[in-house]
């Protein structure tokens, strides 16, 4: 008997992990290892995102993940996950950490969101380069002639890029929405404001982020 329950026990680590809830339920992830989808330590509540800055698909959920951050009141979490056969997006991830790392986390957010405006305008690494050097010197940025001449930050891209293959992400984007305890994955971006509440609601208190009145 107890090899029984050795060998079940066994079996069940082995499987991979179906979200907690997703919302809608249809499309779920069979995610590997779900030990990295927590809110930063002190933090409630937070949106954790993996994105690649090519992807079309998170280029139209850019704008709905960071509505429901100012609606709410909670921060994310980024983390990149590239594409093979994207062709800039590994560069534009690391000018936006060199950014992140460099001058402020703020700063890099904007250089994010700013690619994802400019993404159908891009579509070479020259497009890129371009883009970056303007926007560089539209924000009062002087952009170094090597921007990561040691590796760091590329370092720093490919450790996000792992850690999306060790939980079994299978694409970008994925959205999820974490407490301390549980989490959401978002399957619909349309759904974010759904599954923030819904994860509210489990904390069974008041929380900062409590969504704000709109005003018509």
């Amino acid at each position: 008997m107890k090899r029984i329950l050795i060998a079940a026990f066994s079996l069940l680590s082995a499987m991979p992990m179906l979200a907690q809830m997703a919302v809608p339920p249809a499309g779920a992830t069979s995610f590997k290892d779900t030990s990295a989808f927590k809110p930063p330590a002190g933090v409630k509540l937070a949106i954790i995102e993996f994105e690649d800055l090519e992807c079309p698909l998170c280029s139209l959920s850019s704008p709905i993940v960071h509505q429901a951050m100012e609606r709410y009141n909670i921060p994310r979490v980024h983390h990149d996950f590239i594409i093979p056969s994207h062709i800039w997006s590994r560069t534009a991830a690391i000018n936006a950490r060199y950014l992140e790392d460099r001058v402020s986390p703020k700063l890099a957010e904007n250089y994010r969101r700013d690619v994802f405006a400019n993404q159908s305008r891009i579509a070479s690494r020259d497009d890129l380069a371009a883009f970056t050097r303007s926007w560089f010197q539209s924000h009062g940025q002087k952009m170094p002639f090597v921007l990561d001449p040691n590796g760091r930050c590329a370092d720093e891209v490919q450790a996000d890029c792992l850690l999306a293959i060790r939980s079994g992400v299978a694409h970008t984007p994925t959205i999820i929405v974490a407490t301390q305890h549980q989490w959401i994955e978002v399957t619909d971006p349309q759904q974010l404001d759904r599954a923030v509440e819904i994860a509210q609601a489990s904390l069974h208190e008041p929380v900062q982020g409590i969504r704000k009145k709109s005003h018509s």
